[in-house]
């Protein structure tokens, strides 16, 4: 039942972004043009580790973390790799990336919430039409960290970098602390360094 709220919770920002409750589905221009223009860019960018060593110190690391969620040791690289470098090029730490996906889709990346967002950031699937990549799937774990990150980043400047602002902004429950207490309260336990 966490986990299913959590992406109702998610979904409801979508709504709030809309400025009215209509469903998600019939959305196209509605959104903030500048969120629209940094999806498009985000989708187009690639970037990877600079520092050989350092990656491979850290996904080691965080292959024993994520061992609790994901039991298969080739999958956890994959997908630390992957949150790594989508993280990173969206300016964001991996670890609060980590944390935020803890929170939404508990590493499945097939989540699908009862409002339709979907994988491991719980991304709606308006956002692909909004962007024009209706041919994009969010259970692939680039897109979808890729999105999710960029979606992130862009609400973290929104609130000049207050992180609990933020995260209700990305969650759809701006002004409520329990998501952002719950990412915060994931990172702290099982994702920054000890």
């Amino acid at each position: 039942m966490r986990l299913r709220m959590g992406r109702l919770a998610h979904a409801l920002l979508f709504l709030v972004l809309l400025g009215h409750a209509q469903p998600a589905a019939t959305a196209s221009t509605s959104f903030d043009p500048e969120l629209k223009r940094l999806l498009q860019e985000a989708i187009a960018s690639s970037d990877g580790f600079e520092d050989r060593f350092e990656a491979e110190v850290w996904l080691h690391d965080m292959s024993h973390r994520l061992a609790r969620f994901v039991d298969d040791a080739k999958e956890r690289i994959l997908l630390l790799r992957s949150i790594h470098y989508e993280a990173t090029r969206a300016g964001l730490e991996p670890e609060l990336v980590l944390a935020v996906i803890e929170v939404e889709s508990h590493f499945d990346r097939f989540a699908i919430s009862r409002a339709g967002a979907r994988g491991l950031m719980q991304v709606m699937p308006f956002w692909l039409d909004e962007i024009n990549l209706s041919d994009k799937n969010l259970f692939k774990i680039r897109t979808n960290l890729r999105m999710g990150c960029t979606i992130l980043r862009y609400y973290l400047d929104m609130e000049n970098g207050d992180l609990g602002p933020a995260l209700a902004r990305y969650n759809g429950s701006y002004g409520k602390t329990v998501y952002p207490e719950k990412v915060i309260k994931a990172l702290n336990k099982h994702w920054f360094k000890q």
